[in-house]
Order: structure tokens, then sequence, then C-alpha cells
């Protein structure tokens, strides 16, 4: 059963509660981003291109470090960013109990995009699949492949593995374009107001973003790899289906997953060292 999956389409009411979560959170978004602290973007041109004007059909992954619990808006609210359009805006990977805890939390975040994840309940679970609808539909999907906000000045965690899966399994091949950010931990630090999250985000901080180019995945070959590399490896089985059409078994997939999000984190990485030093 999916969370009120019905708040989330877009002719829910006609489209008018999503667009007037969208200019709210949009606004607050520009505020925090670029009025209270101060934010510097590179490469945002990519960003904004694959955003817009990607081809037609074709849907666009977006993966990031996860610094605070306000990533996602504050992150899109650099200027030049349309971060107000309702139409345009990502669809993110969301955390159940967190964003989802009670009915009007659940209407507020699926008005503004968000798709529930449970942590712990794998890459097939059933909200995964509605990740993968909106794919189909070419839609643009953030994840946060780390799967929870780490404030650590340290490289970064290693990625779980429902993106990865995301992109093996979506119906057309999607662009993944990695991001790294860093000052949204000084934004909204987790342990700062006796021992907790400050009421409201803090200012006069510096917000670094830098947006890398489009990852490229050899996906036949990879698959044939892990494939090799599954007949020499034993897992514990989860019981996970075959996928289609290339029907690989569960270990196989295990090693194709593990060497997409090890490509991804490569680059994540890189990009945030490249971010430390700038």
């Amino acid at each position: 059963m999916r969370t009120m999956e019905w708040a989330g389409r877009s002719n829910h009411i006609g489209g008018i509660p999503r667009g007037m979560v969208f200019v709210a959170v949009g606004a607050f978004a520009k505020a925090v981003a670029s009025l209270f602290n101060s934010t510097s973007v590179q490469n945002a041109d990519t960003l904004i291109h694959l955003v817009r004007s990607r081809p037609p059909g074709v849907p666009l992954i977006t993966v990031s470090n996860h610094m605070s619990k306000l990533d996602d808006p504050v992150m899109w609210g650099f200027k030049g960013f349309p971060s107000m359009d309702a139409k345009l805006a990502r669809w993110v990977l969301a955390a159940e109990d967190i964003c989802f805890k009670n009915a009007l939390l659940s209407y507020f975040f699926r008005l503004g995009k968000c798709i529930p994840i449970t942590r712990g309940a794998g890459i097939y679970q059933e909200h995964m699949n509605e990740a993968l609808e909106r794919l189909r539909d070419g839609a643009w999907l953030h994840t946060f492949p780390e799967g929870k906000v780490s404030q650590e000045d340290s490289p970064v965690r290693r990625l779980k593995w429902g993106t990865a899966s995301l992109i093996v399994r979506a119906p057309i091949t999607p662009i993944v374009l990695p991001i790294v950010h860093h000052g949204l931990e000084e934004v909204m630090p987790e342990n700062i107001f006796f021992g907790k999250r400050p009421p409201f985000p803090l200012w006069n901080k510096n917000i670094k973003i830098v947006v890398g180019e489009p990852i490229e995945f050899d996906l036949p070959k990879l698959r044939q790899e892990a494939i090799s590399t599954s007949r020499n490896i034993s897992f514990p089985r989860a019981g996970w289906p075959s996928t289609s059409p290339c029907g690989l078994d569960e270990a196989a997939q295990r090693c194709l997953f593990t060497a997409m999000s090890e490509k991804i984190w490569a680059v994540m990485e890189k990009l945030r060292s490249s971010l430390k030093h700038s």
C-alpha cells in the first residue's frame, strides 16, 4: 500500500495545493540560501539545463551527499534556479519515519513531490516501484544515497544500493548527475541547541555546491562483469526477484549494484575533495 499517493498526483485539486507548497517552500529556500546566507555554485548551468531542457521522456537522477535535514529544499534555493516551479521540481526519496509520521506531514510532503522510503526495508519495497514509475514518466528524481545525515568533515559514506537499482531497473536509462555541497551543516547543525537542532536556520554562513558532469554507465558491460564476478562469490540470500529484461540473479544484482555505487561514490568523493580545496 502506498502512503497517500493520491496527494502527490499533479491533478490533485487542479494542482493548486502543490503549486502553493512549491511557491512557499521555494521562497523559503531562496531566503535561506541567497538572502540570509551566501551560496556559490560551480557548474550550475549543467544542472539548470538538464532540469529545463533534457531530451523529452529522458529521466534525470541527481545524487548528493546529505549534510543536514534542510539539504532539500535549500540546496535548490541558489540564484537562477527555478525552485518555485512545481512542474520542473524534483521528486525526492524521503525518510518515512521523519517526513510521514502523521497524516498532516504526509499530505504536506506528498504535495512537495516526496516519495516515502522505509529505511531497512530494502530496494524492492513498494515505494521504490513508485520511484520507478516517476522515472518512466521522464521525471527528475533526487536521492541521498548515503541514507542518512552526516555532518562530519570526512569522506562520503558508503552508498546504499537503492540509487544503483533504480538506474538499472528504470525503463529508460536516466541521466545521472552528481552534486556535492558543504555548509548546510552549519546552517542547520544537529547538536548545537541543547543537544538538538536549532528551531530555525542559522545565518551568515557560506554554502558551497559543486555540480559534476553526468556519470556514464555501460550497463551491458557492467551486467556481464557482475555475472562473472558473482560466480565466485557467496552472498546470503534476501529473496530478491530477478531483474527484467536481463534476468540477473540475486548474486549478480548485488555485484552490479556494488560496482555502480562504488563508481558514483568515487565521483562524489572527487567532487568533495575539489570543493574542500576551492
